[in-house]
């Protein structure tokens, strides 16, 4: 068994798994941001039901 070839062999696949945490971590981080941004155009839709409670709910159609 060649003890330096197993030895590079865990060193890649340390570094592999390092990568991939990183790359999962700034997902995370997108998602996050991408959420907050949602949560915030939610809050200003419920902040213009708030103002005007009319609009939207009903309308007038003729044919």
């Amino acid at each position: 068994m060649d003890i330096t070839g197993v030895s590079i062999a865990l060193a890649n696949v340390s570094n592999l798994s390092q990568i991939g945490t990183a790359v999962l971590e700034k997902a995370m981080d997108t998602n996050e941001k991408l959420g907050a941004g949602i949560v915030e155009m939610l809050d200003a839709a419920a902040m213009e039901l708030s103002v005007n409670p009319n609009i939207g709910s009903n309308f007038d159609m003729r044919v």
